[in-house]
């Protein structure tokens, strides 16, 4: 709800009142002015009982109300912020994205999209949850990168921590994280560092004396989670910013953890949870194939005759795979190898390829079967289970050496958006 877009309005309705008489019954205001935007009462109202209705589903407690509308109205100047950039970049969503997305969350929930959208109907508007998932892509988008071109990740430091979780067997150490920053205005004096370290320890006495975390999370904290009750959910100890990953190392399950200093403030930690890192192995596939492609001179029928006449020759001894795969294979790339695939994960080919693999013992075939790319026969030459390599642990060592640096400069964008924005909170 841009100013340049439509001016601030008071919305009226009328209403009657024994038969005659009118009153004018004040709907919306604005509440927050974001720059060149404004934040209306209704968007903090809608999003106050949308919590409280999750967190009553979740039988969560949650803090008083004005702590609850603090938090809310936090969020929502940072989600305006980051809407006013996407506009200023001219960034869009188009419809054939955003049903792309709708349709991920539905099937992340084992729905289709008509379960989903006969789910949501249940409660709201279907048009309001497309756009909360709009709004959803595109901030984060301008999260993503605002903050990535901030984050470098060089070799050296790629080879250093692949080195140490060998070392080590780090690499199995996982986190469920809980987080409540107690934040310090920008360029803070020395009273405001005294007066924070102070709340951040009388937020750390309330957790000592049995208080719900997320509770006092909702109701206390400054970070970006502080609606989700801190929760940062799963992290590797080399994922998290380094000042987290040195409190948290050595702690233990339900401990409180901090204060601890940052340039943001004071942050306290909890560890609801830890576990390994499972452990990822992939069966690879070693196959040869050929395809045969349809074309106006080569019907459906003639291709799959084809195949067929040739893979009995084979199995009788009259052929030579290889021979016949550089022949008349039409993928060049495996062709010039007498049809070899090398060896390969399953899911890098189309379903139906992949399902034939699957369905095969060492140095079976199947086929004929086709797939969008034609008419196919398959060997499996054989099945080996693979376990971490060097290319997968230097992938894991870039992932998690990012999720760090990205969290912290995270972080201090946030903070920085915050502080260089006009922002006016009207009583």
């Amino acid at each position: 709800m841009k100013l340049n877009i439509k001016a601030i309005m008071w919305l009226l309705s009328l209403s009657l009142f024994s038969g005659h008489v009118f009153a004018a019954k004040l709907l919306d205001k604005a509440a927050v002015i974001v720059d060149r935007g404004v934040i209306l009462e209704s968007e903090i109202v809608k999003m106050v009982n949308d919590i409280k209705a999750n967190s009553l589903a979740n039988n969560q407690k949650l803090p008083s109300d004005k702590a609850l509308r603090t938090q809310i109205i936090e969020r929502l100047i940072l989600r305006e912020l980051q809407m006013q950039m996407a506009e200023r970049a001219g960034f869009q969503v188009t419809d054939s994205h955003l049903e792309s997305v709708i349709a991920n969350v539905a099937q992340s929930q084992g729905l289709t999209t008509d379960q989903l959208r006969r789910q949501v109907e249940i409660t709201g508007k279907w048009d309001d949850f497309r756009a909360e998932i709009r709004t959803e892509i595109i901030t984060n988008e301008v999260r993503r990168s605002s903050v990535s071109r901030r984050v470098y990740v060089s070799p050296q430091e790629i080879d250093t921590l692949v080195e140490a979780l060998q070392e080590k067997g780090r690499e199995n150490d996982e986190y469920h994280l809980g987080h409540i920053l107690v934040g310090l205005p920008s360029d803070p004096s020395a009273d405001d560092i005294e007066a924070t370290k102070t709340r951040a320890e009388k937020v750390l006495a309330l957790l000592n004396k049995g208080n719900d975390f997320k509770k006092v999370a909702i109701a206390s904290s400054s970070g970006e989670k502080a609606l989700d009750g801190g929760d940062l959910g799963w992290m590797n100890i080399n994922e998290m910013p380094t000042l987290f990953a040195e409190a948290v190392e050595n702690s233990k399950k339900g401990e409180f953890i901090g204060p601890i200093r940052s340039g943001a403030g004071f942050h306290i930690l909890t560890i609801f949870d830890n576990r390994g890192r499972e452990v990822v192995e992939v069966v690879e596939v070693k196959s040869r194939h050929v395809l045969i492609k349809p074309s106006i001179i080569l019907s459906d029928a003639k291709a799959q005759d084809m195949l067929k006449e040739f893979l009995s020759k084979f199995k009788a001894g009259e052929a030579d795979f290889a021979a016949f795969a550089k022949e008349h294979s039409a993928d060049p790339g495996s062709a010039a190898k007498g049809g070899e695939l090398g060896w390969a994960d399953p899911s890098v080919f189309v379903p139906e390829f992949k399902d034939a693999l699957n369905s095969l013992n060492k140095d079976e075939f199947a086929g004929p079967f086709k797939t969008t790319h034609g008419w196919h026969i398959v060997q499996l030459l054989d099945r080996r289970t693979q376990d971490k390599t060097e290319s997968l642990q230097k992938d894991q060592a870039y992932d998690m050496l990012f999720k760090r640096k990205f969290a912290e400069e995270a972080e201090a964008w946030y903070r920085q958006l915050r502080e260089n924005a006009f922002i006016e909170v009207l009583d």
